[in-house]
């Protein structure tokens, strides 16, 4: 029956993946494969699916209520941001400093905000909730491919900011520190031995994707179903269109012991933006049902795959899986690469794989004597390797909001993020035995 566990596990991953690729709605596809775990491994299918603590239904639920004001929230603002013109005169701002004729330097522009945002504590789906309706205009203007633009959201939202720079506040980079002790600068040299090395393979690799792009003749085209934002006749000055934004960090800033600090700024800069672009859109009603309307969606896709992790946790097959993983020859970092990236894989969710990782492999690696400032690192690292699965709830998100099919897209971010995360892991191993 071992086996048999293991194989549904497997099979379960191997569903899930193909059903979201062949445009089976995630909300659909994961409950299906969860009974394909449930059923392989013997499990209660009522109590595993419906219980009200470790199920699916309580997995779903805990992640809306912690996650859903945050969607919802990030949904309003970036409809304000985006109905005022706020992201048209953003746009435009960094064309006129960038210039038109760089491609390359509108990239490096969004490249940076999303890296400004996230370590200033914005959460990725925020920003990608902020970033969408501010590159469209760029993308358009300097007639890029739209299929390139994960690359600089997530080289600078996914890379660095998220598992590598000291102090980044990602949540991936916060769970170690309760397990472990150790701070968010967890072994601040190799951190950034390795920021540097995935910021200069993001760089390199967006470069190499827009010549050959260009070189192919690619241009900017309207995706088919993607809907137009009416955008006011009149828009906002440069001042009153960031400022939202710089209202979003500086809250995140100065309350940042604060619980829900992330709800409360974004409450805070959506009512900053319901008052400063009231003479652009009197009629705010509008903006508000579209935009709670539109979270709902990506909110449910997210915390089904959640659900679906919390699933296969349960399993009799992963614990299987789980002990095979960490008999892997060597030194004990690798085997804690491998257990963390293949988690995190399989439920497509990198703090996810980093909350896993710190419950069930780090006390056992602590016991080893092995440094926790470097399984710190390590097991962030690890957890981001491949965490780019198209039944990821953060990709779901992305290409359902960028109207970019995963065909299209997933590509760019699959190579950016696995590899060089893969390169970033390797000099933190080769780094590890000097410093540590």
């Amino acid at each position: 029956m071992e086996i048999l566990a293991i194989l549904g596990v497997l099979l379960a991953v191997v569903a899930i993946i193909y059903w979201t690729t062949k445009n089976l709605h995630v909300i659909v596809a994961a409950p299906l494969a969860s009974l394909i775990i449930i059923l392989t491994n013997q499990m209660n299918i009522l109590e595993v699916m419906l219980g009200k603590e470790q199920s699916y239904m309580a997995g779903l639920a805990g992640f809306l209520i912690n996650n859903f004001a945050i969607f919802m929230l990030g949904s309003i603002l970036a409809r304000y941001m985006e109905a005022s013109g706020a992201t048209l005169t953003i746009a435009n701002s960094i064309l006129k400093v960038m210039g038109k004729d760089s491609p390359y330097k509108g990239l490096l522009a969004i490249t940076l905000i999303a890296s400004i945002l996230t370590y200033g504590g914005v959460s990725i789906f925020v920003v990608i909730f902020t970033l969408l309706p501010l590159s469209r205009p760029l993308f358009k203007e300097l007639n890029i491919n739209w299929a390139l633009f994960p690359i600089p959201v997530f080289l600078g939202a996914g890379t660095y900011t998220m598992t590598t720079l000291p102090g980044a506040p990602s949540i991936q980079n916060v769970i170690p520190t309760k397990v472990l002790g150790t701070s968010l600068t967890a072994a601040p040299i190799i951190s950034l031995a390795a920021s540097l090395t995935l910021l200069v393979f993001g760089l390199l690799y967006m470069a190499y994707c827009l010549k050959k792009s260009l070189a192919n003749g690619e241009t900017y085209t309207e995706e088919e179903d993607e809907t137009a934002v009416v955008v006011a006749d009149k828009t906002p000055n440069l001042f009153l269109s960031v400022l939202p934004l710089f209202s979003l960090i500086g809250t995140i800033f100065l309350m940042s012991k604060t619980p829900n600090v992330l709800a409360i700024g974004l409450l805070v800069s959506i009512l900053i933006s319901a008052l400063i672009f009231y003479p652009y859109l009197p009629n705010q009603k509008d903006i508000l049902n579209a935009a709670t309307t539109a979270s709902i969606v990506p909110a449910f896709a997210t915390s089904s795959t959640v659900a679906f992790g919390t699933v296969l946790t349960l399993s009799a097959g992963f614990a299987v899986i789980q002990e095979w993983i960490q008999q892997i020859p060597g030194s004990p970092l690798i085997s804690l690469s491998v257990s963390t990236a293949l988690v995190s894989g399989i439920i497509g969710s990198s703090s996810g794989a980093v909350g896993i990782a710190s419950s069930n492999f780090l006390p056992a690696y602590l016991e080893m004597g092995i440094n926790p400032e470097l399984l710190h690192r390590v097991v962030v690292v690890a957890s981001a390797i491949l965490t780019v699965v198209p039944q990821s709830g953060v990709m779901i998100t992305f290409h359902n909001l960028s109207k970019l099919s995963m065909k299209r897209g997933l590509k760019y971010s699959f190579i950016l993020v696995t590899v060089g995360h893969l390169l970033a892991l390797l000099v933190i191993l080769l780094l590890a035995p000097l410093l540590y």
